[in-house]
């Protein structure tokens, strides 16, 4: 049997995208520590800093029950968690939830609706809809310009043939209001 990563497939485009399936991601987050400590490794891979004073002198783990960070430099003392200073600050979502979410946005064609989230993650439908929002926005913070390059476009056709038009629709754009195609 040969490795689905690497079949060829003749059809135009890629029949096979790589990538997580539902159940690795299961796997790879069974919970909220396993996700949190994803998160971690992915914000912070040199070593924990602080979000506010940028100190990497942290006190883990500390006696305050959802912050389990603590600067201990620059006179900061500021207790702080993963989630300070990026899109999952001030949410009681859990880790899990936003990691399931984030894969979700990643590999749908198009986009994930706040109530495929609201059934899927069993959250409420406006904790689904902030949560959709916050990553979309977060995305939208990514780039300043949409088509930083040359951009290439297939041919297009607006309009249509004046004998397939409406007779009305016809009329107004003779008398001026648009061109119209024979």
């Amino acid at each position: 049997m040969t490795d689905p990563n690497t079949v060829q497939t003749k059809a135009p485009g890629k029949a096979f995208r790589k990538g997580m399936t539902l159940v690795e991601l299961i796997r790879k987050f069974p919970d909220n520590s396993a996700a949190e400590g994803w998160i971690t490794e992915i914000r912070w891979p040199g070593g924990r800093q602080c979000p506010h004073c940028g100190c990497d002198n942290v006190q883990h783990p500390t006696s305050h029950k959802t912050m389990p960070y603590r600067c201990r430099g620059n006179g900061c003392w500021r207790f702080f968690s993963v989630r300070v200073g990026t899109v999952m600050q001030d949410s009681k979502l859990g880790y899990q939830e936003w990691a399931i979410a984030v894969h979700l946005f990643n590999t749908s064609l198009k986009s994930v609706s706040s109530m495929k989230l609201h059934r899927g993650l069993g959250i409420t439908e406006k904790s689904a809809w902030r949560l959709a929002h916050r990553i979309r926005q977060c995305w939208d913070d990514m780039s300043s310009e949409p088509f930083a390059g040359p951009v290439e476009a297939d041919e297009s056709h607006f309009g249509g043939k004046a004998k397939i038009m409406h007779a009305k629709i016809r009329r107004e754009r003779i008398t001026g209001r648009g061109a119209v195609a024979s």
